[in-house]
């Protein structure tokens, strides 16, 4: 994997034979409470090395896109104009100043239902953000995010129940947890692995460190901190690298164990 530019919302990596592209969606502010213990209760201490701003956590949202030149998918697609705050939808910006015609487009992947994820199929103006659209593939559990808004999408939707490939390149691996549909999309190519996952990790300052600390909207909170447990196992075996939704964008690291947790080191200078 390595770092070829980088812009205000974007940046681009070579790997192997692959272009990915961080698209950077904006950023949301969350309160500590939402992080959990073992027990789901709110954690009670917040560890200094997590920064606070004007007493909120703020974690960041990505989106990647992936070409070999010829084909292409987009995991995940940002919050277009549906969250509450204005500091997200920027993804329609981020794809302009990379050089990506969202108009021939055909692939999408969703990790999961979530606004901030699945939301950037239509755009502001209720138009399908991506014309040339011709499937989503999201895991099965979540398809029901299809209706109001999405409805018109819902035909094009191949639903995940377990381990299959979206191309020789890509493939979408089922990681319930957070939501019942969650899941991780395992990019390969020159001998080398890019996991995209979702809402796997949500403050890496922290979860990294002590994986077993959990958030408020994890649908299943142990399900969700056993899939990042074999996430991060499997993250540190050699040639591995994630990308990551809600890691400081643009989001794309490597892993590698630390003591009784994980350390994160980014591939590239931040953005945004």
């Amino acid at each position: 994997m390595r770092f070829i530019s980088s812009g205000r919302h974007h940046a681009t990596f070579e790997f192997g034979d692959l272009r990915v592209v961080s698209l950077r969606d904006g950023y949301i502010d969350m309160p500590p409470t939402r992080l959990r213990d073992e027990n789901g209760r709110t954690l009670p201490v917040i560890p200094p090395v997590v920064p606070i701003i004007g007493d909120n956590l703020r974690l960041s949202v990505n989106a990647f896109y992936v070409t070999d030149g010829t084909r292409s998918v987009l995991v995940d697609t940002g919050a277009s104009n549906v969250w509450h705050d204005p500091t997200m939808g920027l993804i329609y910006d981020a794809l302009d100043e990379a050089g990506i015609d969202r108009a021939r487009i055909t692939d999408v992947a969703i990790t999961h239902r979530h606004e901030d994820h699945v939301s950037g199929l239509v755009a502001p103006d209720g138009s399908e953000a991506f014309t040339a659209l011709e499937r989503v593939w999201i895991g099965a559990g979540d398809v029901s995010v299809f209706t109001g808004r999405l409805e018109p999408i819902r035909e094009r939707v191949v639903p995940v129940s377990e381990r299959v490939a979206i191309n020789d390149w890509a493939t979408a691996i089922p990681t319930p947890g957070h939501t019942p549909g969650h899941t991780v999309f395992d990019i390969s190519s020159g001998g080398g692995h890019l996991l995209v996952w979702g809402n796997t990790v949500h403050v890496p300052t922290l979860q990294f460190e002590q994986p077993n600390v959990s958030w408020e909207f994890d649908g299943d909170q142990s399900q969700a901190r056993a899939a990042r447990a074999g996430l991060l196992e499997q993250l540190t075996r050699p040639h591995y690298f994630v990308a990551g939704a809600h890691l400081d964008s643009p989001g794309i690291a490597r892993i590698t164990a630390a003591g009784n947790g994980f350390a994160l080191e980014y591939l590239a200078p931040p953005i945004g």
